[in-house]
């Protein structure tokens, strides 16, 4: 047995981001996945630049573990192909915009004739309802109207600005990951499979409130406007580089102080309480950033871990790849693909103590698994060629 997911069978029709990163998180725990791609160039990611062997970084990194599977979804005999891998499957996943899915005839309603119990799982950007329910969406519209702009900015007065990463697509893909166990396990509780909807609006809204929404929590006393508590990042500039610190307990504050050898900061009233260094935080970071300035940073690093402050250095993508802390935890893994080459990819993140979540298999090419994964659903050899003659299927 490989991975706590072995066993589950999951037909995937998603391409980009937030469902692939979801079934290859499924994937990577030991679940079966079957891509269904279109045969003219399947998922979208597999066109992206930054390519070695004919594959994508982008489609490499969302889809390993995975089998591919070509089959027009718009032909009569594809889709019979495609229900007869559905009616052995636990968990179907698309993420085309609302409607579309039942206009393809691959529905929730359309699926369940052939397989009742299966966790049918729709993941939207919008969402399902509302006027944006079936406008076209990327991450940075879903950035701007869940407010994450405006949070990224530091205020409301500020000009809002995009986080430079895909959060997003990749946050509904972890939620939606989490979404399907937990459907799974109501089902293997004597449940039934059932109807998991994700939205990336809804993924990025809840993931906001736990931290950012405070001003919003307090019905009929909202904060009509954000304001800054401070636009200086704690990350901090030294004499070769960068170092982040950050300190909260009035433990903490006094390491700090020491560590850079100012005493007198612990005899400034404006910094005497949490509150008041939150409320004079302006001064607090000027007169840490002027402390560490002519520092090395790996000096003053050494000097804050030994005196318990929290601190970490700054690194560039290619410096953190072979940070200490990250080899040492066996976070990036390299392995070899047939196509691509030598891979370096991140490791699952969750490690389970009875049960191994790895990289049994490089993310696949476009309808390699065709023929294996039909015959292992009953077609004979004659029958795949006639689908294949018959349009029904890619190329072997």
């Amino acid at each position: 047995m490989s991975g706590p997911l072995h066993g589950y069978r999951v037909i995937d029709v998603t391409s980009m981001v937030s469902g692939p990163l979801a079934t290859m998180m499924l994937a990577d725990q030991g679940a079966e996945v079957i891509k269904i791609e279109n045969p003219a160039g399947g998922d979208l990611t597999r066109l992206a630049p930054n390519r070695q062997g004919g594959l994508s970084a982008a489609f490499l990194n969302n889809n390993r573990n995975k089998r591919s599977v070509t089959l027009d979804l718009k032909h009569d005999r594809g889709r019979e192909v495609f229900l007869r891998l559905v009616a052995s499957a636990d968990v179907f996943v698309q993420n085309f915009r609302p409607g579309v899915a039942g206009r393809m005839g691959i529905g929730e309603e359309a699926l369940r004739r052939v397989a009742p119990e299966i966790v049918y799982v729709s993941i939207s950007g919008f969402g399902e309802h509302g006027p944006y329910a079936t406008q076209p969406v990327y991450d940075p519209l879903i950035q701007a109207l869940s407010g994450l702009t405006t949070i990224q900015a530091g205020s409301d007065e500020r000009r809002p600005r995009l986080v430079r990463t895909i959060l997003p697509d990749k946050l509904t893909g972890v939620t939606a990951a989490q979404a399907i166990t937990a459907a799974l396990l109501a089902r293997a509780r004597g449940g039934h499979g059932q109807h998991v909807k994700v939205s990336m609006l809804g993924a990025v809204v809840a993931f906001l409130w736990s931290s950012d929404m405070g001003g919003q929590t307090f019905v009929e006393h909202e904060i009509s406007q954000q304001h800054a508590a401070s636009f200086i990042d704690l990350v901090y500039e030294t004499a070769d580089g960068y170092v982040s610190v950050a300190v909260q307990s009035d433990r903490e504050w006094k390491a700090l102080a020491r560590a850079l050898d100012h005493p007198e900061w612990l005899e400034d009233q404006r910094f005497a309480t949490p509150a008041q260094r939150h409320e004079n935080i302006d001064d607090r970071l000027a007169l840490t950033q002027e402390a560490l300035r002519p520092l090395r940073a790996e000096h003053c690093l050494a000097r804050l871990r030994q005196a318990g402050v929290p601190c970490a250095p700054v690194l560039t993508r290619s410096e953190m790849i072979r940070h200490p802390q990250i080899t040492g935890n066996e976070i990036i893994l390299e392995s070899d693909h047939p196509r691509a080459g030598r891979l370096r990819q991140a490791a699952p993140p969750a490690q389970f103590s009875r049960d191994t979540a790895d990289l049994r298999r490089g993310a696949p090419v476009l309808g390699e698994d065709t023929d294996a994964v039909l015959g292992e659903h009953g077609y004979s050899p004659s029958e795949i060629t006639r689908l294949r003659e018959a349009g029904a299927l890619g190329r072997s």
